[in-house]
């Protein structure tokens, strides 16, 4: 089972795509982890990468098509969970087209629906675990008191420089401009299914479930 997840910055794409992994066993690409892998992987694929972003220029679509087919190809378990991929229509279309060589397909578009004040508030206290990328908040999910990741138990910690009120503005209206054109795609090919993304994380993941269920 393949499955893309949609949602702006502070969605919890990465939060589902995690317990998708524990509960159904499958694997989330990501494009920036990905990168991050490939870039010191030493392959053929991972020196181009390198090379690219070692001058500063943007990876191309056909790398990032590349890095997926490798992953593909290694297998995938239960089915791939596409995070941050596709952001165009010609990655859309890209995608497709991949998944079709290898004999698969997509088998749902989950986008996770979110109220873009509500979702200021919630990225605005947001810092992750820098070992394994749990998510904790100022608020409703504190770092624990002994300093310790409750997840893998890692003790540093990171809060993106742009998670701010105004920051997080720019970035919901960059996401909607990119995005839009794809909700529609997806619609018309009858993939698209909404969550409410601002329930609480076992909410959202009985829906997902109940969805995939269906599929």
């Amino acid at each position: 089972m393949n499955i893309i997840l949609l949602g702006p910055p502070g969605a919890g794409k990465g939060t589902q795509a995690r317990r998708l992994e524990e509960t159904r066993g499958m694997t989330q690409l990501s494009t920036g982890d990905m990168l991050r892998e490939a870039r010191t992987s030493g392959t053929e694929m991972g020196k181009i990468v390198a090379e690219v972003m070692d001058r500063g220029d943007l990876v191309t679509d056909e790398i990032v098509i590349g890095l997926i087919e490798e992953k593909l190809e290694s297998g995938t378990g239960g089915g791939a969970i596409f995070d941050g991929f596709p952001r165009t229509l010609a990655q859309a279309d890209a995608l497709g087209n991949l998944l079709e060589r290898h004999g698969q397909k997509l088998d749902a578009v989950i986008e996770m629906r979110v109220d873009d004040e509500a979702l200021v508030t919630r990225i605005a206290g947001r810092s992750t675990c820098a070992e394994c990328g749990e998510v904790y908040h100022d608020v409703t999910k504190p770092i624990p008191e002994d300093g310790k990741c409750s997840n893998c138990g890692g003790t540093e910690f990171k809060r993106r420089a742009d998670d701010n009120e105004e920051s997080l503005k720019q970035r919901l209206l960059e996401y909607y401009k990119k995005t839009s054109p794809l909700t529609g795609y997806y619609h018309a090919k009858g993939d698209l299914v909404g969550v409410d993304g601002m329930a609480d994380i076992d909410a959202v993941a009985a829906e997902i479930d109940a969805i995939l269920d269906k599929r």
